[in-house]
């Protein structure tokens, strides 16, 4: 099995196979309309925009998992999106990415790239938040909290993990290597 044997579903809930995506870099994210790292979309549409014509996407999962910071429809998830941050990258349906209902990529992506940690004051202060509902977060590969990135090569290979701590502009030059 590799990544391009997933099928997800769009915002309007047709099926899409990551297939599709063959020969491009991925940025695989988790995202969320009301959190502190949500103005990071600013900087994942400014990569996408530059490295779009080069063979880079954008698959972003809106998730309401970590505190409810995704609220909504998918629609109005899209609509906040494209309003407030000009995104252009694909969308998806919201979507689960623990526990008994999450995702079939996501259980794969969290196989392919485990938990490694959490950098930096802002990890330090998501690490306090963290702990309270997951205790044993430094000994499991569950997605900690929104805007965690999965990086995939061309091959479909899933070649890095990055935490909701690290921007896109800390992973530009990553990206850039494997275009």
């Amino acid at each position: 099995m590799d990544i391009y044997d997933f099928t997800v579903k769009n915002r309007k809930g047709e099926d899409v196979s990551l297939a599709d995506y063959k020969g491009k870099v991925l940025l695989i994210v988790n995202t969320a309309t009301g959190c502190g790292f949500t103005p990071q979309y600013e900087g994942l549409e400014k990569m996408y925009e530059k490295y779009h014509d080069k063979g880079f996407d954008i698959l972003d999962f809106p998730c309401n998992q970590f505190m409810n910071q995704a609220p909504g429809t998918d629609e109005e998830i899209h609509e906040f999106c494209t309003l407030k941050y000009h995104t252009t990258f694909d969308q998806f349906q919201k979507i689960e990415v623990n526990g008994e209902n999450e995702s079939p990529l996501y259980t794969y992506l969290k196989e392919q790239q485990g938990f490694k940690g959490i950098d930096g004051i802002k990890g330090k202060m998501l690490t306090a938040v963290i702990k309270m509902t997951d205790p044993d977060y430094k000994n499991n590969n569950n997605i900690k909290w929104n805007f965690t990135k999965f990086l995939v090569d061309r091959d479909g290979n899933v070649v890095d993990r990055f935490e909701s701590t690290v921007t896109p502009e800390k992973i530009e030059k990553r990206v850039e290597e494997l275009i």
